[in-house]
C-alpha cells in the first residue's frame, strides 16, 4: 500500500478511475461527475494528477504479462498526435494476430526515431521472440533502421522487411480505435503527460484484445480488476 501514502483517497477509488478513463474515451470532468454520483467528490484536477502517475505504473507493471511470447510477423506504422497544438508521432507495432507490442512518441519522424522505437522492442525479446517479417508503409526511414538493426545483430539478416499496403490495414484500424479514446483530450499539454496518458490507453486495448484473459483466470471484468490491483499488492474484489 506505499504507492497510495498520503493519497486521501483508497487505493481502489484511485485505480478504478484511473482505469475508467483510460478504458472509455470520458474527459476529466466527465469522471469528476461520475465519481460525484456515486458518493465520492474528487476534483477532476486530482484526477489528471492520479492518471499521470498511476497510468504509467499500471503499463510498466503489466509489461510482463502482455509481452507476446511467440514469433510472430509484425505491422509497424505511426499516427499523429496532437501536443501543445503541434503534430507529434505515435509509433505502434503489432503482431499479424492484432496483439500490442509496444508503442513509443516522438517528435520526430525519421530513421533515427523508428530505428530507437524497434530497438526498444527488440532489447527486451529473447532471440525466439523476434519477428521472421516485419511489415511497414513506404517510408525509407524504416528501411534504413531495419538495416542499421541488422548490423547490430538485433535483428537477424533472415528477417523479411515487407511494404505491402494492405497488410497495413490491421494497425491502421487499431490506430482508429486508439484515437477515440484520446479524442476527449482535446490535445495534450506536453510530451511527457502525452505518453504517460497514452500508456494508460494502450494498456487498456490490451485488456480489450484479450492479451491478459490468460491471467484473468476466465473472471472477466473481475478479473480485470483483481490484475490491476494485485499490482499494487492488493485486490478489493470479493
Amino acid at each position: 500500500m506505499r504507492d497510495f501514502k498520503w493519497k486521501h483517497f483508497q487505493g481502489e477509488i484511485i485505480l478504478g478511475c484511473v482505469r475508467w478513463y483510460c478504458k472509455y474515451g470520458i474527459s476529466y470532468r466527465d469522471l469528476e461527475e461520475m465519481m460525484l454520483e456515486r458518493g465520492v467528490e474528487v476534483d477532476y484536477t486530482t484526477l489528471y494528477r492520479w492518471v499521470q502517475q498511476y497510468a504509467p505504473e499500471i503499463e510498466k507493471r503489466l509489461r510482463w504479462y502482455y509481452k507476446p511470447r511467440l514469433d510472430e510477423s509484425w505491422r509497424v506504422d505511426e499516427t499523429y498526435v496532437k501536443v501543445k497544438g503541434k503534430w507529434k508521432y505515435l509509433y505502434r507495432a503489432i503482431t499479424k494476430s492484432g496483439k500490442t507490442l509496444d508503442f513509443y512518441l516522438s517528435s520526430t519522424r525519421n530513421a533515427k526515431a523508428a530505428k530507437r522505437f524497434l530497438g526498444k522492442i527488440l532489447r527486451r525479446m529473447k532471440e525466439y521472440e523476434k519477428p521472421d517479417k516485419i511489415n511497414t508503409d513506404q517510408a525509407p526511414s524504416y528501411s534504413q533502421a531495419i538495416r542499421e538493426l541488422k548490423k547490430e545483430n538485433l535483428l537477424n539478416d533472415h528477417v523479411l522487411h515487407r511494404k505491402v499496403k494492405y497488410l497495413n490495414n490491421l494497425i491502421e484500424a487499431d490506430h482508429g480505435k486508439l484515437k477515440r479514446l484520446i479524442k476527449p483530450t482535446l490535445g495534450f499539454k506536453s510530451m511527457k503527460t502525452a505518453f504517460a496518458t497514452i500508456k494508460g490507453f494502450e494498456v487498456m486495448r490490451m485488456f480489450k484484445k484479450g492479451q491478459f484473459d490468460i491471467w484473468k483466470y476466465d473472471q472477466g471484468l473481475m478479473g480485470e480488476i483483481r490484475l490491476i490491483e494485485r499490482q499494487f499488492q492488493f485486490y478489493s474484489v470479493a
